[in-house]
Order: structure tokens, then C-alpha cells, then sequence
């Protein structure tokens, strides 16, 4: 049938991604409120074990909505967690290479005097942070924020533009937590936006970008136990930040910091070159049919 033809292909290719996010956003919507409603059956008492459950419901009935709508609209539907064997590799890299950027972090922090160490604390609290700061965010930001709003900015604007806008709207989503300035969320933009948008980008599946994203927050509020992006905790070990906040992050944390700035956007460009060297880098839409149409014009090779 030709493109012109029919309601369906006669739909501007800018209205069907829109109908797909919306579609998307809107089954994800449901899932929260979903889990909101399983959870008030459950009793909640504050112990592992209701953490455990509470964690498991919220990500299960999130994979879920992202399984049967989210992976099955728009104009080319994929499913970005496909339970494969480089999936399992790629969250596995994910997770330990979240926790040794911030220990990176942590580490300049500490040799510029604004981190201390002051003992241990309570080691079952990196339990609680692995579920609540760790698997929770990860598995349901990066299937909003890459999943769907990445993968359809992309479709239509190209990689260059979706990396942009989200990466902005991702910051611009953390404004609203205890200590947050514009400061902030510029730094979450630069930092968490490109380093998990370089990792969809490299990878094409959410499952690189879901590891960082939870072994990157598990470290910091469960191990170290600081602020995650401005969410007080407490983790494995006791510490404090203090000094000049550009340096400390203030009461937001370390992800507010100069340093953290300088690794962390620095690490996301280096997983954006590394896409662009494997030819994973999308033109916007109106550039690839134009490229699709001389290539479809060029005459055959005698």
C-alpha cells in the first residue's frame, strides 16, 4: 500500500509518536496507581521484609505495564528489557559501574576535605537502600525516562535532541526534592542525563542504563549514606559533607557537586562517543527519509 494511503498512514508520523507516549505515560500512570492500591492491602510495617514486598509489587507491576503496552506501540515497537543473556550482562555491568563512579566520587571528596568518614552505622541499611533507593527508581524512572520519552523524542527529533530533552526534563524532575535549586538540577541533568542517555544510546536496551541508575543510588544512600539527590538516608557507613558547596553539594549531596559534575558528565560523553563510533546514533526523521529516498533513487551498479 502506498504511504499516502489509508487513515493510518495518512496520520503525520509527529501525531503517531505523540499518541505513543501518551499511550505509554499514561499506562505507567495507571501502574503507580496500581501498586498503590496492592500495597494498601499489604501490612507495612517499616521491616526488611515489607520493604522487600513494597519494592517488588512497584517494579513488577511497572515491567508489566512496560510489557504489555509500553513495548507493543508505536510506529516500530521493541521491547528495551527483553530478558536475554546481554541484558543480564549489561545490568550487571550497570550496577558495579554506578558504584565505582561514586566511589570515585566519594573518593575525590574525601582527598578535598569535604567528605569524612566517621564509622560504621548500621549494615542492614544497605539492604533497605539496594530496594528503595536502588531498584525502585531504576527500573520505573529509566522505563519513563528512556523507555518511552528517549526512544520517542529519538524516533521523531533524532538522538542529538532526545539526549537534550530529557536529560533537561530529568533535572527538571528532581527540582521538587528537599534541598534542590536550579543549581541541582542543571547538575542532574549533566550527570544522570547523559550518563544513562549515552547508556541507551550505546546499548539500544534500558537494562546498562537501569544498573547505573540503581548501583549509582544504592551506593550512595546505602553504602556511604548520604543524600540521594537531596533524600536524606542512612547506609553502611556513618559520614558528613561539609565545606564549600560547590564541592560538598550542600544538603542536596555529593550529585550537587563540581565533582561529581566533572566524573560523571565526563563518563556519560565518553559512553556517547563510544554510540557514535558503533553507528548507534539516529538522525531525526525528516533527515533518514531523505536519505532513505536517494538511496531508493540511485541508480543500480552496472
Amino acid at each position: 500500500m502506498d504511504e499516502g494511503q489509508g487513515p493510518a498512514a495518512a496520520r503525520p508520523l509527529w501525531r503517531k509518536i505523540v499518541i505513543a507516549m501518551v499511550i505509554s505515560i499514561a499506562a505507567m500512570v495507571v501502574a503507580g496507581l496500581v501498586s498503590t492500591w496492592l500495597l494498601g492491602l499489604l501490612p507495612m510495617d517499616g521491616t526488611l521484609l515489607s520493604t522487600f514486598t513494597k519494592a517488588s509489587v512497584t517494579v513488577l507491576v511497572a515491567l508489566l505495564a512496560y510489557k504489555l503496552v509500553v513495548a507493543r506501540v508505536g510506529e516500530r515497537p521493541r521491547d528495551d528489557l527483553a530478558f536475554i543473556a546481554a541484558g543480564l550482562r549489561d545490568l550487571v555491568l550497570g550496577t558495579l559501574g554506578g558504584a565505582a563512579l561514586f566511589s570515585a566520587v566519594v573518593a575525590v571528596a574525601a582527598l578535598l576535605g569535604v567528605y569524612r568518614l566517621n564509622g560504621i552505622d548500621d549494615p542492614r541499611e544497605l539492604l533497605f537502600a539496594i530496594l528503595v533507593f536502588g531498584l525502585v527508581p531504576a527500573v520505573t524512572e529509566e522505563i519513563v525516562a528512556r523507555g518511552i520519552l528517549f526512544r520517542f523524542l529519538e524516533e521523531f527529533a533524532g538522538s542529538w535532541a532526545a539526549l537534550i530533552i530529557t536529560s533537561a526534563l530529568f533535572g527538571l524532575a528532581h527540582y521538587g526534592n528537599p534541598g534542590a535549586t536550579l543549581f541541582s538540577s542543571a547538575t542532574i541533568a549533566l550527570e544522570a542525563g547523559v550518563l544513562l542517555g549515552g547508556a541507551y544510546m550505546l546499548t539500544r536496551n534500558l537494562w546498562l542504563a537501569v544498573g547505573l541508575h540503581g548501583g549509582w543510588n544504592a551506593t550512595q544512600g546505602g553504602l556511604y549514606g548520604l543524600p540521594v539527590s537531596g533524600l536524606p538516608s542512612r547506609g553502611f557507613f556513618s559520614s558528613t559533607l561539609s565545606g564549600d558547596p560547590l564541592l560538598s553539594g550542600g544538603s542536596f549531596g555529593l550529585e550537587a557537586s563540581l565533582i561529581a559534575v566533572v566524573l560523571v558528565t565526563g563518563a556519560g560523553a565518553w559512553l556517547v562517543v563510544l554510540a557514535r563510533r558503533r553507528g548507534h546514533v539516529v538522525g531525526p526523521w525528516w533527515v533518514t527519509r531523505r536519505v532513505r529516498s536517494e538511496e531508493a533513487a540511485a541508480p543500480l551498479p552496472a
